[in-house]
């Protein structure tokens, strides 16, 4: 597809918090986060990404517009909400990478870049001696009015990526939907890989 790949840390993503915004805003809109955010938010959720020395940004390049982007950070830089789960369970967050998000626009999907972008943040991970890598997804009632009628979750695809799902650790995090107005906090579980003692 003539899809150049990116790979940008820590300080290095300074450049591209914008178009990554306009990015998540624009994916995330669609079941089943049905996200409806704001240019300021994103800059603010993503400076935490600016901020860590060691977080990733995966960006999927057609020509000089980001078409994906996927990303990574320590755990321990990461925000409170989602380190919770781990120290409830004891998992030390220092052994963990979390993956933010991978969003990539519709017209892209089905060439394999989503095996890319796990592909680039689990070698990263690994180069930084983090032996669990880990990501949550919202999880949406099957009756949600909003459902598309042939909507399928990415479950199958996360476990071929040797991903476990933890029901058991669970996120909330707030944000407004599209339609509703206010924010409201959410359900995310998550899901783990451990590719080694931790």
């Amino acid at each position: 597809m003539g899809i150049a790949i990116q790979t940008v840390s820590g300080a290095q993503v300074l450049p591209w918090l914008d178009a990554v915004a306009t990015l998540r805003i624009e994916v995330f809109r669609d079941f089943p986060y049905l996200y409806d955010g704001t240019l300021d938010y994103e800059r603010r959720y993503l400076t935490t990404y600016a901020s860590a020395a060691d977080s990733l940004f995966v960006l999927a390049l057609d020509g000089d517009k980001v078409v994906g982007a996927s990303t990574g950070i320590p755990l321990v830089d990461a925000e409170p909400e989602f380190q919770a789960p781990f120290i409830a369970r004891q998992i030390p967050l220092e052994n963990v990478f979390y993956f933010g998000e991978s969003v990539l626009q519709r017209h892209y999907r089905g060439h394999g870049l989503g095996h890319l972008f796990f592909d680039a943040r689990e070698t990263f991970a690994a180069t930084l001696g983090k032996p669990i890598t880990a990501f949550c997804a919202v999880e949406r009632p099957d009756t949600h009015p909003l459902r598309p009628a042939h909507y399928t979750p990415l479950d199958a695809f996360w476990q071929q990526r040797g991903y476990s799902k933890q029901s058991d650790m669970r996120a909330l995090y707030a944000w407004q939907d599209i339609g509703e107005p206010r924010t409201t906090d959410k359900s995310m579980v998550f899901w783990l890989k451990n590719r080694g003692k931790a």
